[in-house]
């Protein structure tokens, strides 16, 4: 549904997007994300046909953003970051007049607006002058006015800038539903959305593509990165030493040592908390338990701290970065 291949954009002497190529098939939601300055917001650009590229194409619902971009605004719904609209104009009244730009008929026009203004929840505020709403209102008017043509691709960037707690939950299950009927490309630097709304992600950094794939693999990729967390109840050092020598682990780090006094057979009685380091492709948690038992240290509690998203998006970007310099 999205082609890209080899795009490129060069501003005098700076690189902002650095032969890029990915897919985006139909009906999935894709979150593009990327620091300030990585070239994200030049990528959605040529995308929607408002920035031409030096290099290399894309594709849009089979069209070409160079040879047909009026094509593919017709097939595409963009909501940029910051929406331009009509200040003067009523929320109805500035939906009826994007309808007519594009040159949707009255009944569909009609039929169309009643359904944006539901979904987007504009009915309680349909004759009020744009100028006069919120930024969270604007943002969903902009959305309506994405949505109005029924596109079958939607490009998003930040849609729930502006919103309140409430509506951000709204709009994320607006976007969830919109796949399957659309094709969505999301944009934001909220990870937690990604990991609610999208099928996949798309991570960009330094003009260059630095990671994608569904959140649970990209998490995944930093499964063996993650801690193990132990607490038991023995002599520290004697823990510490002892889980040093499981095979598989390749450091541990005591976090606490105070914990609660226990009974007899707990060395010195004290709770421990220690966090183990796996080597690469090593899950050391049965191994570590049969050795705290071995010891008759009772074993509190025994645990895989997950890698985040986050965690996995500041290590590729930061990466990135340091390769650049």
């Amino acid at each position: 549904m999205i082609s890209v291949s080899q795009l490129t954009k060069v501003f005098g002497q700076t690189l902002a997007v650095d032969h890029i190529s990915f897919e985006v098939p139909k009906g999935q939601i894709v979150g593009f994300l990327g620091p300030n300055g990585a070239g994200k917001s030049t990528t959605l650009r040529m995308l929607t046909c408002y920035l031409p590229p030096t290099s290399g194409g894309a594709t849009v619902n089979g069209f070409d953003i160079f040879h047909e971009s009026e094509k593919v605004r017709e097939n595409l719904g963009y909501l940029p970051e910051n929406v331009p609209l009509y200040l003067e104009m009523k929320v109805d009244e500035y939906l009826d007049f994007r309808g007519r730009l594009r040159k949707m008929p009255r009944d569909e026009r009609k039929k169309r607006i009643d359904y944006v203004l539901e979904r987007c929840w504009l009915k309680n505020v349909q004759r009020r002058t744009i100028g006069h709403l919120s930024k969270g209102y604007r943002q969903r008017v902009g959305l309506a006015d994405a949505l109005l043509h029924n596109p079958p691709v939607l490009i998003l960037d930040e849609p729930t800038v502006g919103l309140d707690p409430t509506q951000i939950i709204e709009t994320r299950k607006l976007v969830k539903e919109l796949g399957g009927d659309h094709t969505v490309m999301l944009s934001t630097h909220i990870l937690p959305e990604v990991e609610t709304v999208c099928d996949r992600a798309i991570i960009i950094a330094g003009g260059k593509i630095v990671a994608e794939g569904s959140p649970d693999e990209l998490r995944a990729s930093r499964r063996m990165q993650a801690r193990v967390l132990v607490e038991c109840r023995g002599p520290a050092r004697e823990v510490e030493q002892a889980l040093s020598r499981v095979s598989g682990v390749g450091t541990v780090e005591l976090l606490n040592t105070n914990g609660h006094t226990g009974g007899a057979g707990a060395g010195d009685g004290k709770y421990v908390t220690a966090a183990i380091r796996p080597k690469e492709s090593y899950d050391v948690r049965e191994e570590v338990a049969r050795t705290l038992i071995q010891h008759g240290w009772p074993l509190r509690e025994i645990r895989l701290e997950h890698a985040t998203l986050e965690e996995f998006f500041v290590q590729v970007t930061a990466n990135q970065a340091v390769a650049k310099s």
